[in-house]
């Protein structure tokens, strides 16, 4: 005689394995997004880094560009002049160009672990609805 079958608890048993069953798949899948948003994370914090390296770079090579621009502007042939200023312009472009890619790749990864955070928030909603 199954004495789990006359008092119902193979259904529940069966119930609660198959539950289990899905929370541990489930619980798999969001480790796997939190990987892969950790890895791009990652990434984008190592550009973050590059081009915050570039702009300092740039941004220090600009000035000694410029300040020798400002002494040979007072020098006597005009050619020299014009020479300094133009290479002080090109210095001054790139820095303004790594500038401009550093804040949009700054202004991308504002969003770290959004879908993972979703997820788990539609599983904690879907859990709620599921509670009598």
């Amino acid at each position: 005689m199954n004495w789990m079958s006359l008092l119902g608890l193979d259904v529940f048993l069966a119930r609660w394995r198959l539950a289990s069953a899905e929370g541990i798949v489930a619980a798999q899948d969001r480790l796997e997004l939190a990987q892969l948003e950790w890895q791009e994370q990652k990434r984008h914090w190592r550009k973050l880094l590059a081009l915050s390296l570039a702009v300092a770079a740039l941004a220090v090579l600009s000035l000694i560009v410029f300040s020798f621009a400002l002494v040979i502007q007072f020098w006597d042939t005009p050619q020299r002049a014009l020479v300094a200023w133009l290479l002080t312009g090109f210095w001054f472009m790139l820095w303004a160009s790594a500038v401009v890619a550093l804040i949009s790749v700054a202004h991308r990864g504002g969003d770290a672990f959004g879908l993972t955070r979703r997820e788990l928030k539609q599983d904690w909603q879907d859990m709620k609805d599921q509670l009598p």
